[in-house]
């Protein structure tokens, strides 16, 4: 039979929320709360007794309420006693707040239509209607035809009331499909606009051959099994979302989240009706019936060696390459010699099955029970959301439980990234995750801030909610130094607003602000509050790091949009030195952090080849939204700083070359200078590579900086994967990567002709470069994993794809070679155009401030 799917109506619905429950949504939702409260009841279990009266509100039965799913036998109930004053004051602040959002005129919104700024306004098109597209997803694969609903007109409410049945029987359905649903209206087409101001906004837009325009409201997706496995029936109202990634397919969008939109009051909802199935539920088939299955079919798939040049060449291509039908049945078929030979090949292998074919599905879950286990580094693929099947999933978990504490903090940021493709809260990885970080408290600092860094996400808030608490409340000990963190940068929080307000009131003096900002800065730090709360804390940074007090006098705001915060701390434990973090209020540290996180594995894959670039991969943390925390490196200063000491003109800094060696003069004398050159050689060689495989944009002389030892690091990763900066449609970044002439004027020691120097900076650089490309397939899982994060610049696929060129993947290491010598002699011989830019840069911003 057809697997059928009732469609009654869409319509736009308004938050329902009970009496009974005033503290039950709001608390969800609240994101800057350590742990999310609970419902309190009195039990009339013969515990009654044993409560004091002061502790009891509203005693009802706990076998009625609507909050206890179950109470398994021999387990014993945890209580929360709250005084009834507390609670009671609770209830009364919840309910006026509810009774104001109910009370409230409603004006019956019309369904949501495309913004103005995305397309053509209603008032240009003829006519205008709702229609609603079907598809069944196993990950990105399209198990068959999707189904269409006919057009509705209307206002508030569209009705179909008809049944949309999809080419595929409920045998076949694989347990972790998912029903993706689109909501598009569909337009006359009108005539292109002259105006090319917006050409990007129509990137959404499909032209049918009818001649009308297919244009995404909203989408919703929803699994077709709930966790027991239990084949879904009866009626399901989906909240919907509004934003679209860039990458559609069929206008579905199966990448998205599970969960429905919890801002119900102005969300598109559709209704939809799943048939009942009598008189027995379906479920879907134990493992072990499963593999019962797969031995009744098994059969041979020996084909000899014949195509085993060709699967080897399948096998060794990198993860964004495509595989053609005829590819896909030639690994299938081979499947058993993929084992033997190419066991790393098993997710060419999972891609290639025909997931709406149970007989293949259970051939390949039995082969999955063999297979030799994976690198962690290996399997790290395998939790992209290609690989939704559940069975999968606990394989690649079981691979990566033979991680060490260290490589599981390298990859801990991905890691937490993909629980957002986990359909249940009850998963593998979970479990993996919150076991690892009961054993070690830096797993666990970290998991906590990654996951309380996103809590005000919708689509996971709930979910990483859970997570966080189910570690706390298995890490007592854990939350007192947490919740001083927490407290902490709620402080710090509080000066930047203090400093923003400032600032606006007295923008017309802009020494007068200063003067009067900075003093309000100083006299709120040094409050007994602040002062307590901010001092004795573990470095949400760098949890082995006590920072002790808190410098006053040396603690400033800087001069940026967002006034970041530039706080010194007294740290016993270095000898008196002072450590620097900055807060940041209004920017979003996410890209910031991976791409530090990335140069941190090029640092340990470097030395794992025994070569050592003295990269600077400085700490970087997001706690929450669009703030976070960035160290700042000791005994540094920025290239144009360095430049504009030994110019008065800003102008002509920039084409001084000997500022830079000069400076390393200062700092270092005899033996220290000469190390000081080697640390900047090795380092300029290992930032060149990087900032070139990365493609990280916005190169000026403020975010390039030099430690006194010579250590040379690049900050601010705002741009990346070749995004760089344009004016007038004009790139203003013409190099692949910075490499001027003086740095390689501090290379060659001052010496024009010193070109032993100049050869093993460069021999430094290729053999980086190769190193990079035989761990290629690495980094494009690593950024793959990352895809649903919201990065500004890591939407799609398609960005990853500069990872693949830039790595020359596909190619001979001889040619990608050939190809990086191309583009490091065109940074060299285009240099000039850096030191233009520089130089603007330096004559719009005044460093020395």
């Amino acid at each position: 039979c057809v697997f059928p799917c009732v469609m009654k109506q869409t319509v736009t619905i308004t938050p329902c929320r009970k009496e009974s429950c005033p503290i039950c949504d709001p608390v969800f939702r609240s994101r800057n709360r350590l742990i999310h409260m609970h419902h309190i009841c009195t039990l009339d279990m013969g515990l009654t007794s044993l409560i004091p009266p002061q502790f009891v509100y509203s005693p009802s039965s706990v076998l009625s309420s609507e909050h206890i799913a179950c109470l398994q036998a021999k387990e014993c109930p945890h209580l929360t006693l709250v005084q009834v004053s507390t609670v009671q004051a609770m209830f009364e602040k919840e309910i006026s707040a509810i009774g104001a959002v109910v009370n409230r005129k409603s004006s019956n919104p019309p369904l949501p239509l495309p913004p103005k700024r995305r397309g053509p306004s209603v008032s240009h098109c003829v006519c205008v209607c709702v229609q609603v597209r079907a598809g069944l997803f196993h990950g990105t694969e399209l198990l068959c035809k999707p189904a269409v609903s006919s057009e509705s007109s209307g206002r508030s409410e569209h009705v179909w009331n008809r049944t949309l049945e999809f080419d595929i029987t409920v045998s076949d359905l694989p347990r972790m499909a998912r029903l993706c649903f689109a909501i598009y209206a569909v337009m006359d087409k009108v005539k292109k606009q002259k105006s090319t101001k917006n050409a990007h906004i129509n990137k959404y837009q499909t032209i049918r051959k009818s001649g009308k325009v297919h244009y995404p409201v909203a989408w919703v997706n929803t699994m077709v099994f709930d966790y027991k496995g239990q084949l879904k029936t009866g009626d399901i109202i989906l909240h919907s979302w509004s934003s679209f990634p860039d990458e559609l397919e069929e206008m579905l969008n199966p990448i998205g989240t599970i969960q429905t939109n919890p801002y119900t009051e102005n969300t598109t909802a559709l209704h939809i009706h799943f048939p009942d199935y009598n008189p027995h539920p379906i479920l879907f088939p134990p493992f072990d019936k499963i593999l019962e299955k797969a031995a009744e079919i098994a059969g041979s798939s020996d084909c000899g060696k014949k195509f085993h040049i060709e699967l080897k060449e399948i096998m060794e291509r990198d993860p964004l390459s495509q595989l053609c039908e005829n590819e896909k049945d030639l690994i299938w078929t081979l499947r058993y010699d993929c084992m033997e030979n190419f066991p790393q090949s098993l997710p060419k292998l999972l891609l290639s099955v025909k997931w709406s074919k149970h007989e293949d599905m259970a051939q390949l879950q039995a082969l999955l029970q063999i297979w030799p286990k994976l690198s962690p580094r290996d399997a790290l693929e395998l939790l992209d959301f290609n690989y939704p099947d559940q069975y999968v999933r606990e394989y690649a978990v079981g691979c990566l439980r033979d991680m060490s504490d260290e490589e599981l903090s390298q990859y801990l940021l991905q890691l937490v990234q993909v629980l957002r493709y986990e359909p249940y809260y009850d998963c593998a990885l979970t479990r993996f995750l919150l076991n690892r970080a009961q054993c070690n408290r830096n797993i666990g600092h970290f998991l906590f801030w990654h996951l309380r860094s996103e809590m005000h996400m919708p689509a996971v808030t709930v979910q990483f909610s859970l997570i966080l608490e189910a570690y706390c409340r298995g890490s007592i000990p854990h939350i007192e130094v947490l919740k001083k963190q927490v407290e902490a940068l709620s402080k710090l929080k509080s000066v930047n607003e203090l400093i923003k307000l400032g600032t606006i009131k007295n923008a017309r003096s802009k020494t007068k602000e200063a003067m009067l900002t900075k003093e309000a800065m100083m006299t709120c730090l040094r409050q007994s509050g602040y002062t307590e709360t901010l001092s004795d804390l573990h470095s949400p940074l760098n949890p082995s790091v006590l920072l002790s007090g808190i410098n006053v006098e040396k603690c400033r705001y800087m001069d940026s949009k967002m006034k970041p915060l530039w706080i010194v701390y007294n740290n016993k434990l270095l000898g008196g030195d002072t450590l620097g973090i900055i807060f940041k209020n209004g920017d979003d540290l996410r890209q910031d952090m991976l791409t530090l996180q990335i140069l941190r594995l090029m640092d340990l894959l470097w030395k794992e080849a025994n070569l050592d670039l003295r990269i600077v991969p400085y700490g970087c943390l997001a706690t929450g939204d669009r703030s976070g925390l960035i160290e700042v490196v000791s005994s540094a200063d920025t290239i144009a700083n360095i430049q504009l000491t030994s110019s008065n003109v800003a102008a002509a800094a920039a084409f001084n070359k000997d500022a830079l060696l000069n400076w390393l003069k200062e700092k270092n004398s005899g033996d220290a200078l000469e190390k000081a050159i080697e640390e900047f050689t090795l380092s300029c060689a290992g930032y060149c590579v990087a900032t070139y495989v990365l493609g990280i944009g916005d190169r000026h002389s403020d975010n390039i900086m030099v430690r006194s030892t010579g250590q040379l690091f690049h900050i601010d990763f705002g741009h990346i994967l070749g995004n760089f900066k344009s004016k007038f449609g004009i790139k203003r970044e013409r190099v692949p990567f910075i490499l001027t002439h003086d740095f390689i004027h501090v290379i060659q020691q001052g010496k024009t002709g010193n070109t032993e120097k100049f050869g093993s900076f460069r021999n430094y650089c290729e053999q980086a470069y190769l190193i990079l490309r035989r761990n290629g397939n690495l980094f494009i899982t690593l950024f793959a994993l990352m895809l649903t994060a919201g990065l500004p610049e890591l939407t799609s696929v398609k960005d990853i794809q500069y990872l693949k060129d830039s790595l020359a993947l596909g190619k001979t290491d001889d040619e990608a070679l050939k190809q990086f010598r191309q583009k490091f002699d065109e940074a060299l011989r285009e240099s000039w155009t850096t030191k233009v830019n520089w130089m603007a840069h330096n004559v719009v911003k005044d460093n020395r401030s």
